[in-house]
């Protein structure tokens, strides 16, 4: 799809000219002769780049800049002045404009700086794109009260000195997530984060993973091998599911966590390590103390630092804003258009308990993107475990005597979801059916939260 340019200048022999040669360059465009029409042009669609003079009758390129960088942002705006107004087109770079041009300019100047802002947006937009993923993948999205108090909690911890956190929290909140982010955030961040999940390897080859074993020391042992902790010197081991620890093991992980030092399976010389250790379990560690399946010293030994990550019910106002997040990334992977859900589906799913936490949802997202890409999901496409609740009403009256408003916005809310569908997902042309500009539909669903 060709580059869409619009042109803003009072001299209309200009503009023929400057269409005529972008267009023989396979550029698309459109063009105003005043700042108004410009505003009105839009409002119906948003080009790739604006090409602005600065003198205009009636509203003046400054005055339209203002406005556009209030409106959209995102638009770049090469402004466009006679000689004599240098000053004021440097001006205008300060007060948002990506680039000018002096008139009389050669075509080729013109595309080189085209080419030059487009690239630059296009940089711009992948950064933005490549930082908004690493952000969600740190699990910590959400603007709920537990989710911001977290974050904070996170960033202290970050910042500090302390090499021994403790996680608590059930299983799917994203321990392992709250992890990384420790580690990232961290003056270790350049060094490894090595993870063990204890529950996963069998007794006997936990301590030879974790501290390395001597050739021969174990059937299987053809060659020296390193530990974990050896792969995480100078950065961050963490251990998952710590209550799974063999006790016959703990007393060894007690003295490197006191000493920094550690031998491998089957003899050989010590060596040291310098590792932050982040723990993490769903389970009491007091009462498996009490059971006798966990050392009391070991217990206090790790819980120099202790964050509870808190349960997706108890933030449930980021259901939302997760939701969105897993859809996009399941949409991507599996290289398809995204799964729009109908209000009513919505409903089902804020009402619903999360027992599994983040990693619940997630997983059902995977699975509706799977069995119906790119559709508008109904309530009888969920599993059934979402069909047993009932979603609560909007007012707490049953939901007869909705106010009016929030009936409007369910109303426009199944109203876009549905031209979206019957369009494929297509927004100009859901747009069209709707009767409205392509930006104005546009910003509708990112009132409603669906954009």
């Amino acid at each position: 799809m060709p580059l869409n340019v619009l042109i803003v200048d009072d001299e209309k022999s200009f503009v023929r000219s400057l269409t005529f040669a972008l267009q023989e360059a396979d550029y698309s465009t459109s063009c105003a002769h005043t700042g108004e029409d410009a505003l009105a042009l839009l409002e119906q669609e948003l080009p790739d780049l604006m090409l602005l003079d600065l003198r205009l009758p009636g509203m003046s390129g400054m005055d339209i800049l203002y406005e556009v960088a209030r409106l959209y942002p995102e638009l770049p705006v090469v402004m466009i002045s006679a000689h004599g107004d240098t000053r004021a087109a440097v001006q205008s770079v300060k007060a948002g404009a990506t680039d000018y041009l002096t008139k009389p300019f050669a075509l080729d100047e013109l595309l080189h700086l085209i080419d030059s802002v487009t690239e630059r947006t296009r940089m711009r937009d992948e950064l933005a794109y490549h930082r908004s993923r690493a952000a969600s993948s740190s699990g910590l999205m959400g603007d709920s009260d537990a989710m911001q108090r977290l974050w904070q909690k996170v960033q202290r911890i970050s910042a500090s000195s302390a090499g021994r956190i403790l996680l608590l929290g059930e299983s799917g909140t994203g321990k392992a997530l709250v992890a990384r982010a420790i580690h990232e955030h961290s003056n270790r961040s350049q060094e490894a984060f090595v993870e063990i999940n204890c529950a996963a390897l069998p007794e006997q080859l936990i301590e030879a993973e974790l501290f390395g074993a001597e050739k021969g020391a174990y059937t299987g042992a053809h060659q020296k091998r390193p530990g974990l902790v050896a792969l995480a010197h100078g950065g961050t081991l963490f251990l998952d599911e710590i209550g799974e620890l063999p006790l016959s093991l703990q007393a060894k992980f007690l003295h490197f966590l006191e000493n920094g030092d550690y031998r491998p399976v089957g003899g050989g010389a010590s060596a040291t390590a310098d590792v932050r250790v982040i723990a993490a379990t769903n389970r009491s560690l007091e009462t498996e103390v009490r059971n006798g399946h966990f050392r009391e010293d070991l217990y206090f030994r790790l819980n120099v630092i202790e964050l509870t990550i808190p349960p997706l019910q108890d933030r449930g106002e980021d259901v939302g804003e997760l939701l969105d997040m897993f859809i996009d990334s399941q949409a991507r992977e599996e290289g398809c258009r995204p799964i729009t859900m109908l209000p009513e589906t919505l409903a089902r799913l804020n009402a619903y308990s999360w027992p599994g936490n983040v990693r619940e949802l997630r997983n059902l997202v995977e699975r509706l993107t799977i069995l119906y890409p790119g559709q508008l999901i109904r309530p009888h496409q969920l599993p059934g475990e979402f069909l047993t609740t009932t979603p609560e009403p909007s007012n707490g009256q049953g939901g007869v005597s909705a106010s009016f408003d929030q009936h409007l916005q369910q109303t426009e809310r199944q109203l876009l979801l549905e031209a979206l569908e019957k369009t494929g997902g297509r927004k100009g042309k859901a747009a069209e059916q709707l009767g409205l500009s392509r930006h104005a539909f546009k910003r509708r669903l990112q009132r409603l939260g669906l954009g």
